[in-house]
């Protein structure tokens, strides 16, 4: 099928009521096609796996205009057969299809650059401290570190929640957040 109204006309004709009781699940199960307008589009939602997301997303029912009601995966099961040539695939029916590229495989964890936060602030300041690269204490120091980011184009706001009970080994509150600054 070609456009999820048909599918909806489909449904109405199947189970009652009119296409507009079911258009907004047909449009959920074609919603990746704005992503890639290629039939390749179904791998994401058109599969068992798919039909059980409908169920989450839906309900487990509808309630037609006619006043019946309707099983959500029996609406996404008719959808996904009359676009998958009267077949429900598995995700890995879809999966298995994928041509594997160099770049899908060996993924890497970026290493900090230093240029981002990363993990528990009190260790960047301590190795500091340690090093003699900076005598001010916690709260200083990480004030000192967002005046430094805010140099370049992006904007560390760090805001540090300490309590008078804080000891060593106790984890402290860090909000960060990033804000493009466009030249």
């Amino acid at each position: 099928m070609a456009h999820p109204l048909h599918h909806a006309e489909s449904s109405a004709r199947k189970f009652g009521g009119v296409p507009s009781d079911y258009q907004s699940i047909h449009d959920w199960f074609d919603a990746s096609k704005e992503h890639l307008a290629l039939f390749t589009h179904r791998a994401l939602r058109h599969h068992t796996q798919g039909l059980f997301d409908a169920e989450r997303v839906f309900g487990l029912t509808l309630t037609n205009s006619a006043g019946r009601d309707i099983p959500v995966r029996w609406i996404g099961e008719q959808h996904v057969r009359e676009d998958c040539q009267g077949r429900i695939p598995s995700m890995a029916d879809w999966l298995r299809r994928i041509q594997p590229e160099p770049w899908m495989a060996n993924g890497h964890i970026d290493r900090h650059s230093g240029d981002e936060p990363c993990g528990d602030p009190r260790v960047a300041w301590a190795s500091e401290v340690a090093a003699g690269r900076t005598v001010l204490g916690l709260k200083d120091w990480l004030a000192a570190q967002a005046t430094q980011a805010t140099q370049g184009a992006w904007q560390l706001s760090v805001v540090c929640q300490t309590n008078a009970a804080w000891k060593p080994g106790r984890t402290i509150g860090l909000l960060a957040s990033f804000t493009h600054h466009s030249s």
